[in-house]
């Protein structure tokens, strides 16, 4: 995570808001903010939570066959994010290339290197999900800067005999929808608070009530497809680990697959959305948190700009 931390304090200075209002509209109270003056671009954030996952599962960057980047703000529009973060690693021997599929961009990226492993593609594979939105917010719409932040996670993925892991992976998408969520041109005012801000030419619209609604009937009907696809039930899911959008759209799908909030995890209130890396950082804090126990299921579920979301289901092995 960025060390720059933006409270919904700070956000009153930026835009007509409040403490209050943001944490009731969004479960945010802290967000985290990348500055040009750290070592915090894409690729540098990608990089130190590749570093992390690697060595958290004792293996080498020369042992990786494949990585693949789920994200929408790339340092560059080219080359792709995951070629730079390679070169970092020195991870020579994978191929590389990036997933943008906005939010969901982590679990179209894990269903890619799933289906590589299955086909016997690749063994050891790195996936990683990391934003800098704040380098396309537009800090004077409080009903989108209050929401984003920048952050990256990573998961390193292994082909293995035994039963477990990665189920089944399940991807939707509706471009008919696309105007509900996309960039737009135009992007220039910087908060006195956030010198040292990177910012690109275009910043995200949202049509936030239609966004709202749709993500969760969306969510809770990918999620039972993917139950129903592996024979499960809600009460046979240990853990779901959703994208960290707004607790609202949380709440409404653990209450739609009837999963009590005490098996979701949520860290929305430090970190805010950082969209296709709200997931990995997630697991990562419910691993280290003792939340994931080996042989338990765990549901993933994400949706974003597209528009596309998306579900997995996993079966804990470590």
């Amino acid at each position: 995570m960025p060390e720059r931390v933006l409270s919904n304090k700070d956000m009153e200075s930026i835009v007509d808001t409040t403490d209050e209002w943001i944490t009731r509209r969004s479960g945010i109270k802290e967000r985290r903010i990348s500055s040009t003056r750290r070592d915090e671009s894409t690729t540098d954030m990608a990089t130190k939570a590749s570093l992390d996952a690697l060595k958290m599962a004792g293996i080498s960057a020369e042992k990786l066959d494949m990585m693949v980047i789920g994200t929408v703000t790339p340092d560059r529009q080219f080359p792709s994010a995951a070629c730079m973060v390679q070169k970092e690693l020195g991870a020579g021997n994978a191929f590389a290339f990036d997933v943008s599929a906005g939010c969901a961009g982590f679990l179209y990226a894990l269903a890619m290197v799933n289906n590589a492993v299955k086909c016997g593609m690749c063994q050891t594979a790195l996936v990683v999900g990391v934003e800098r939105l704040s380098s396309v917010v537009n800090w004077h719409d409080r009903s989108t800067a209050v929401l984003l932040a920048d952050g990256a996670g990573a998961v390193v993925i292994q082909a293995k005999p035994e039963k477990g892991g990665i189920l089944s992976t399940h991807l939707k998408s509706d471009g008919t929808a696309w105007d509900l969520l996309y960039a737009s041109y135009g992007n220039s005012f910087t908060p006195d608070i956030l010198q040292g801000l990177d910012q690109k030419p275009f910043f995200l619209k949202m049509e936030g009530n239609k966004i709202f609604k749709r993500a969760i009937r969306c969510l809770s009907e990918v999620s039972r497809e993917a139950l129903e696809h592996n024979s499960l039930e809600s009460e046979d899911i240990a853990l779901v680990v959703p994208h960290q959008a707004n607790i609202r759209i949380i709440q409404g799908l653990a209450s739609n697959l009837e999963i009590p909030m005490e098996r979701v995890f949520t860290n929305i209130h430090k970190y805010g959305n950082t969209s296709s890396a709200t997931i990995p950082i997630a697991l990562n804090e419910a691993n280290r948190e003792g939340r994931l126990k080996k042989g338990s299921h765990v549901l993933i579920v994400s949706f974003g700009a597209g528009l596309t979301w998306a579900a997995a289901i996993l079966t804990w092995t470590m």
